[in-house]
This record gives C-alpha cells, sequence and structure tokens, in this order.
C-alpha cells in the first residue's frame, strides 16, 4: 500500500513540475510577445533599461502559479481534460491579472508603462496556458481519425448526459478500442440533434431499434447512472429486440468508486439492473462529514456486505480501512482491489475470526477504530439449522465481544448489519440475529460508543444468494429451482444497502434499530423467469423451471417488524426506525448465561429453547 501510494505522489508531482515549468515558460513568453505586438515588433529600449519588463514577468509569474494551484490547475487528468478545466483557467487567469493590474497602480513604478501589454498579455497566457492543457486532447482525436479506417464496431451509447459524455471522450482517448460511436439517444427533447465530441444524438430511446438498423449498430453502452431500471430495461429489451448482442452498462453512482467515469467502469448487464428499484439519493456531505478522516473498521470485510461497505466508505475518505475476516482468499482479493484504487487512505487486511476475543481486542488497541460496521455473520438458513452451535457461537457471542471491544476503546459508533429475518424469527439464524440486536440496544447504555442496528432483506448477487445458484443452474442447461411458486422476498442491490446503512449509521444517536425501505417484494419466481432471459433464453421452453418445496426454517413471505413494533419516520427517505423495547438487563445476563451453557453442550434443543427466552417472537416449528 505504501509503495502504491508512493508511486500515486510520484506521478501526481512529475504532472506538476511538468505543467508548472511550461507556464513560467509560457508566461514569460506571453509577457514578451505582448510587448513584442504592442511596438509592432520594435519594443523601446528604454522597457528593457527600466527593467520594467522583466518587473513585469516576474510578477505575473508570482501571481499566476500559486493561483493555478489553488484553482486546481495541476491536479487534472491530462487526457480527460474538459471544460470544467477551461473554466478553472479562466477564473484563475483573471484573478492572476486583477492582481497584476492593482500592484502597477499601487506600486506606481511603471511610468507611461502601455496598459494594452496588460490586456493582451492577458489572452495570450490563457491561450497558451489552456493550448498545452488541451494538446494532448487534440493529439489523440488527430490519431482517431487517421485510423478511422481500421476496422471497429459501431457502438450506440444511450444517454447523453455527463455519463455518456464522459464514456463518449474515454472512447475517444483510447488507442487500443475497438468501438466506433454512431451516436447517442436520449429522452431529453433539448438534446435532440446535439451533436457531442462529434456524435450526434440520433434519437429517443423508443427509437433504438431504427437506430441499430440504419447504422449497423453491433454494440450498445447503456450511460445511465442515475435513471430507474424500468428505463435500463426498456433500452436493454429494445436493444435485444433489434439484434443487439453485446450490451454493456454503466453501473449505478453507487457502484462507482472514483468519480472520473471510463470505459473501465462499464460491466455485463445484471438482473439487478432490470428489477424495478429506484435509485437511492444520498447526502454526500453528511456522510463526507461522518466518515472522512475516521479510522473504520469493518468485520466481514471479505463479505458481499462487508466488501461492499468498505468500497463505499472508502469514496469519503477515510484516514484508515481496516478489513478484517477469517476467509484469507477473499480479504486478498478485497485488499488488491481497494489498493489499487484508493492512495488518500491506508488499507489494513486483517485476518481473524470475530470469536477470538483476543485477537479481537488486539485490533481494536492497535488500530483503535472510531466506526465500526460488524457484517460478520453466519447467514444462510438451512445450514444453521443443522448447526445451531456454530450460529449462536458466531452471530451471538461473536458479535458480543466486537461490540464489547468498542465499547472498551471507546469507539464513537457501532453498526450492527441485521436481516429481516430477525422479525418474526422462525430460523435460529433469524434468531440469533434478533439477539443480536438487542445485545446492541443493551450496550448502548454502558457507555459513550452509540449502538445501531440496521435491518435489511436479500442483497441481489450477494454470495450463495440465489442469483448465483440461479446462474450456475442456467448455465447448466436447467432446471431453474424454485422453492415455491408463491415464494416472495424483498431485494436490495449490494452498492443500495450498504450506502442507505452508512446513512443509518451517519443519523444513529445511540440504540436505534434502524429498518431500510427494501420497496416492493419480488416474487422468487418471476426472478427466475427474468434470469433465464437475461441469458437469451425463454422461460420453460429452453431452460425448465422446478418447484422443490421450502426448506426447514423457511417462510414464504419475509416480514419487516414485528407485529408490535410499527416504525417511525426518519429525515431519510428510504430509512425508518423500528418503535422498540428494550430488553431487562438482569434477565439478558442470565440469558446470554444460560445459552453460553446450552452451547457448550451442543445440544440443539437446549439452544433453541434459550433462544426462545431471549427472543419471545421466536416461532420455531
Amino acid at each position: 500500500m505504501i509503495k502504491d501510494i508512493d508511486i500515486f505522489k510520484k506521478t501526481a508531482l512529475k504532472r506538476t513540475l511538468f505543467f508548472l515549468a511550461f507556464d513560467v515558460i509560457l508566461i514569460t513568453f506571453s509577457v514578451l510577445l505582448a510587448f513584442f505586438l504592442r511596438f509592432e515588433g520594435k519594443i523601446p529600449i528604454e522597457y528593457w533599461q527600466e527593467r520594467e519588463i522583466q518587473q513585469m514577468v516576474i510578477l505575473a509569474l508570482v501571481y499566476s502559479l500559486p493561483t493555478f494551484y489553488l484553482f486546481g490547475l495541476y491536479s487534472f487528468s491530462w487526457s480527460y481534460v474538459s471544460s470544467k478545466e477551461m473554466i478553472s483557467l479562466f477564473k484563475a487567469v483573471t484573478t492572476s491579472f486583477i492582481f497584476l493590474g492593482l500592484s502597477f497602480f499601487i506600486l506606481r513604478t511603471f511610468k507611461g508603462f502601455p496598459r494594452s501589454v496588460l490586456v493582451i498579455s492577458y489572452f495570450l497566457t490563457f491561450i497558451f496556458c489552456g493550448g498545452i492543457r488541451f494538446s494532448k486532447r487534440v493529439y489523440l482525436e488527430l490519431i482517431r481519425k487517421r485510423k478511422k479506417g481500421e476496422k471497429k464496431e459501431n457502438v450506440l451509447i444511450v444517454g447523453a448526459g455527463d455519463a455518456g459524455e464522459q464514456i463518449l471522450r474515454s472512447i475517444l482517448s483510447s488507442k487500443s478500442l475497438f468501438y466506433f460511436p454512431v451516436g447517442f439517444v436520449d429522452d431529453s427533447l433539448v438534446k435532440q440533434g446535439v451533436s457531442i465530441h462529434g456524435a450526434r444524438v440520433l434519437g429517443k430511446i423508443d427509437d433504438i431499434p431504427r437506430i441499430v438498423a440504419e447504422e449497423e449498430v453491433r454494440q450498445m453502452i447503456v450511460a445511465l447512472p442515475s435513471a430507474n431500471s424500468k428505463v435500463i430495461k426498456q433500452a436493454v429489451e429494445l436493444g435485444r429486440s433489434a439484434g443487439v448482442k453485446n450490451i454493456r452498462i454503466l453501473p449505478s453512482v453507487a457502484e462507482i468508486i472514483s468519480e472520473q467515469i471510463s470505459i473501465k467502469d462499464l460491466r455485463e448487464i445484471r438482473v439487478e439492473d432490470l428489477l424495478g428499484r429506484q435509485s437511492v439519493s444520498l447526502d454526500t456531505k453528511s456522510l463526507e462529514d461522518f466518515i472522512s478522516g475516521k479510522n473504520v473498521l469493518i468485520t466481514g470485510g471479505a463479505g458481499s456486505i462487508g466488501s461492499e461497505i468498505s468500497r463505499q466508505a472508502a469514496k469519503f475518505k477515510p484516514k484508515s480501512i481496516v478489513i478484517l475476516d477469517q476467509d484469507e482468499t477473499g480479504i486478498f482479493n478485497i485488499f488488491e482491489e481497494l489498493k489499487n484504487k484508493i492512495f488518500y487512505s491506508e488499507i489494513f487486511p486483517i485476518i481473524g475470526d470475530i470469536t477470538d476475543r483476543t485477537k479481537i481486542n488486539s485490533v481494536f488497541e492497535k488500530f483503535k477504530p472510531e466506526i465500526v460496521f460488524h457484517a460478520a455473520a453466519y447467514k444462510h438458513v438451512p445450514l444453521m439449522e443443522e448447526n445451531p452451535d456454530e450460529a449462536v457461537k458466531n452471530n451471538v457471542f461473536g458479535t458480543k465481544i466486537v461490540a464489547e471491544a468498542a465499547l472498551k476503546n471507546g469507539a464513537e459508533k457501532f453498526v450492527f448489519i441485521s436481516t429481516d429475518k430477525a422479525v418474526n424469527p422462525t430460523s435460529i439464524m433469524g434468531a440469533t440475529k434478533r439477539t443480536g440486536e438487542i445485545i446492541c440496544q443493551f450496550l448502548n447504555q454502558q457507555g459513550l460508543t452509540k449502538f445501531i442496528s440496521v435491518r435489511f432483506g436479500n442483497v441481489l448477487n450477494s454470495r450463495g444468494s440465489v442469483i448465483p445458484v440461479f446462474e450456475e443452474q442456467i448455465k447448466k442447461g436447467g432446471p431453474v429451482k424454485v422453492t415455491h411458486p408463491e415464494m416472495r422476498r424483498y431485494f436490495m442491490t449490494i452498492s443500495e444497502a450498504c450506502l442507505l446503512v452508512m446513512e443509518a449509521a451517519e443519523m444513529g444517536r445511540g440504540g436505534e434499530v434502524f429498518v431500510l425501505d427494501m420497496g416492493e417484494p419480488i416474487k422468487i419466481l418471476d426472478l427466475a423467469k427474468e434470469m433465464i432471459r437475461l441469458y437469451g433464453l425463454e422461460p420453460d421452453e429452453d431452460i425448465p423451471i422446478v418447484f422443490t418445496g421450502p426448506r426447514p426454517g423457511e417462510k414464504l413471505f419475509e416480514e419487516i417488524l414485528n407485529a408490535e413494533e410499527g416504525t417511525i419516520k426518519t429525515a431519510k427517505e428510504k430509512i425508518f426506525k423500528a418503535n422498540l423495547s428494550l430488553a431487562d438487563e438482569g434477565k439478558l445476563i442470565k440469558d446470554l448465561r444460560e445459552l453460553e451453557a446450552a452451547l457448550n453442550s451442543s445440544e440443539k434443543e437446549k439452544i433453541i429453547n434459550v433462544l426462545k427466552k431471549i427472543v419471545p417472537s421466536f416461532n420455531y416449528k
């Protein structure tokens, strides 16, 4: 990580020194050329003798270079320079020359000084310094035009907004890509016929079949990171019906770590892109204030939720991110991913088991995390039915160990990732997660650490979830196995769930159990059919669907709240607070001791009976 940071710093330093050197040369040249033009090539000797030209050059450099730095003109991407940098340059040059003009007026040393030289110098500085910054873009564009005759596949970009423009710019600046952008489609009326970097908006999304036929489009890029999935689904279906086989998509804003979008961010269409969820609106300023400059610990950091929280937290520039998990390969993968993308935070990969109190205490003592996201858990319902001792050991006592370490070491906030299966639980897994919520509420009263629980339903495409299972079954030619035709589940994308978890954590004041708005429940049967169509096949024609019956501990329909609970609205649109009563402190301590004794005996019946004492709504059959 330190090596990568050093490389990043060296690259940034080289870029800064490169432009700094050119700015010195170009500003000096602009002043000299201004005098040359003003006096038609014959500069009076007194301007040299009185050193007025030299003084103007020095003052121009003194004012311009620091101003350029403050306006960010030494920290941009040369290949992706845009109008934003030109506006910054205009502001910087204007500011510096205002100060330069004021200096002439205040110092009064430039007697008889031609004021027009100042104006000419201003325009020349803007032109030359802007020219060097745009030079690479121009060069890459000329190279692209010279190679236009090469065999490239015609690509249509869906979305002519900022994301679409950045994707087009990335294509144009790349030498190795075999894309030839024929144009855009966009539903905005004002964008119809508009040209962006030479590519026109050819019509609306409904016009995709016509444009595909007329322009011989072979590939399509959906660049609508803020659009809802209905629009994306419409574009994808029209593209498929028109015969476009290769359709790629720019992920939602929530999934992209860097603010700079490029073709490297494109991926294949996934089922979560088509399921009708609305995009999440975030208060990024409050999240940045919450996370920026702090030490963050994520347990279960190698899992689907933990690794995504790591990615999302990294956007807000924490001082450090500690990712802890007992999965060695998973920790290696997320560490490699983050260290190659994040240069402003330290990343620490830790192999450890949350039930190892000594290890957990040492991690807290060493890294002093201020924010803890506790995502480590055993989550598979059928497996936990067969291994109740491990469910209790990890989900209950592992949570207790990490939470107590957070309390002992003065963490600001502890965020427990819970589940809709904790509501009226019918499974051992659900009962253990509800117990974890109760422990967090109890510990919230014991010190300064604020303990918060966040409940949500199934996460699309997480490890071991229904989507990877269906994918394997489809690849093998079927059948796709659905437990029951009426089985329904709440679903969220991983990025959406994790961002809402962070928002709930930011707004939590301690002791709350937050409930995320999961939208409408989705029938597993409909999900299976959509996935089959995603592979270009038809359900029950190309791929059969069979029903296997519910598994032990499964409900046909998951609830989000107990009948006794109810919800309270919060300031955040998609976050609610469960109205829960606090557990009796003495009874909880006694019940947890009894649960530990039952755990040591490894007797399933004893474990279940104690869980029923802790969670009265546990309805185990």
